[in-house]
């Protein structure tokens, strides 16, 4: 038969300050938290708890022969108190050598938490109920364990080996009655499938016999890709960090904001005099009025190199750097972006551009400039067929402007919300972009997916490091007059 084990979480910590007796310090991953006024019982088993698995009986010991039965009730309260804020872990221990042997032994289940509280205990489940492991389960190996869990739980479940096959067993309804796993006692089996339960990883049937996962029901519109993003960005209680918690500082430098450059030729681009511009350009208004996706480019006069580095000068370019107070570089550009980390790349992969060569470039924010990256070739081919597929052109854009990320720019200060945040970022850039080849009389289109692993082999970038996050079309407008929106006519100057 296996023992229950009680322990606090393990990125806890506990710490006893000498000025206050009967005070405790709790460091967990949502701050501090001090208990004052403990008897010294309660703080014994406060200690006992930071060291590591012990029963709660043993707990109760430990308290009343120092508080004697009167301090129980207390204990009890707190100990319910530290469950409830998701500060403990509860192990299930299988003695290997005796009733009593469970000093060292390895638990075979964890439930851990992962979030915060308030956590509330599923209910028991019946030896004939109907259960199944979610679909949104992820099981990721951990210091030779499988944690598993679900995108909505602030808990999970840590599997030794022996534990592993019950995955597969809960792959289909079964009931905790008719479930048994190798190498675990029945009974040990049932108390895992509890911690299972507790952290929402079972599935039960609706009165009417269906899957709630799957059925006509909220839930089965969502992928498991698509719902682990959004709560783990969305509902900051299912993970202990979140935000700018820093992960990588003092693990390595934060990137500068100016990528390395590439080998190939350097073209400097003129920039535009923006104070002449804004004297004859529509108006916000009506700009943002006469704003729309356009697939078709003017084959016989394409968009030209100074078209395209003013469309560039007006939505990435680097007006200026400056130095955080957490020591990273920072940058400021037309568009926003959080903490001003500025991850984003822009590559225009060039079939018709009257003044450049076609190929590969990539834009230098920083001296606006493009450098050449690469010469047409099959990843470019696939990339440009795939946008035009997308798209449903005829033929191919004059430019395809390939939007990246630098991860770790972002990955270094910001946690759970990284990958989220330059999303962000670039439905921001994508609005900036639409905006200004608007105004210019430019045709824009942004497109809803890319390859990022042809990009990464036209490139010659770490995928990882640096890889495609957007795309978008750019070109000559039929029929459209430079620097005008469609269907836009300046007013005749008094």
């Amino acid at each position: 038969m296996h023992t229950v084990q009680v322990r606090l979480r393990r990125d806890a910590g506990l710490s006893e300050p000498e000025e206050t007796p009967g005070a405790v310090i709790l460091a967990t991953p949502f701050g501090p938290a001090t208990l004052r006024g403990l008897p010294p019982g309660a703080v014994a088993a406060l200690r006992a708890l930071a060291r590591g698995g012990t029963s709660e009986d043993e707990l109760a010991r430990t308290v009343t022969e120092h508080d004697g039965e009167g301090g129980l009730l207390r204990w009890h309260l707190l100990l319910r108190k530290l469950s409830a804020g998701a500060l403990l872990e509860r192990a299930l221990v299988v003695p290997s050598g005796g009733e009593m042997a469970t000093a060292g032994a390895e638990p075979v289940a964890v439930l851990r938490p992962f979030g915060g509280g308030p956590l509330r205990p599923a209910a028991p489940l019946a030896a004939d109920a109907r259960v199944r492991l979610s679909r949104f389960a992820i099981a990721v190996p951990e210091d030779g364990r499988l944690v598993v869990r679900v995108p909505r739980s602030p808990l999970g479940v840590e599997l030794a080996p022996a534990a592993a096959p019950l995955l597969g067993l809960l792959a289909d309804w079964t009931t905790p009655a008719g479930l048994a796993c190798p190498g675990l006692p029945a009974g040990t089996t049932a108390a895992v499938l509890g911690l299972f339960a507790d952290a929402g990883l079972l599935v039960r049937p609706t009165p009417e016999g269906e899957d709630p996962e799957r059925g006509a029901v909220p839930l089965a519109q969502w992928s498991p890709a698509d719902l682990w993003l959004h709560t783990r960005t969305r509902e900051p209680r299912t993970t202990g960090r979140y935000g700018g918690t820093y992960p990588l500082r003092g693990v390595q430098d934060p990137l500068p904001v100016a990528p390395p450059a590439f080998d190939g030729p350097r073209i400097a681009l003129e920039p535009p005099d923006l104070d002449a511009i804004a004297k004859t350009e529509a108006s916000l208004t009506d700009v943002l009025e006469a704003r729309r996706s356009i697939r078709e480019h003017d084959a016989a006069a394409p968009i030209t190199l100074d078209r395209l580095g003013e469309l560039l000068y007006r939505t990435m370019r680097q007006r200026r750097t400056f130095t955080g107070e957490d020591g990273q570089e920072l940058a400021d550009r037309p568009y926003p972006s959080g903490g001003a980390v500025h991850e984003l790349e822009v590559y225009p992969l060039v079939v018709s551009c009257e003044g450049l060569e076609p190929g590969l470039w990539h834009y230098a924010a920083h001296a606006h400039a493009l450098e050449r990256v690469a010469d047409p070739g099959p990843a470019t081919r696939t990339l440009l067929d795939r946008a035009r597929s997308a798209a449903m052109m005829t033929g191919d854009p004059q430019v395809l402007l390939i939007v990246t990320a630098r991860f770790g720019r972002v990955m270094w200060k910001y946690e759970t919300i990284a990958y989220s945040l330059i999303l962000k970022h670039v439905g921001v850039l994508y609005q900036t972009f639409y905006l200004v080849a608007t105004a210019m009389g430019l045709a824009v289109c942004g497109l809803g997916g890319g390859d990022a692993a042809e990009f990464a082999a036209a490139s010659g970038l770490d995928p990882h490091a640096e890889g495609s996050v957007g795309e978008l079309l750019l070109g000559s407008r039929r029929g459209g007059a430079a620097g005008t929106p469609p269907g836009w006519s300046p007013e005749v100057p008094s």
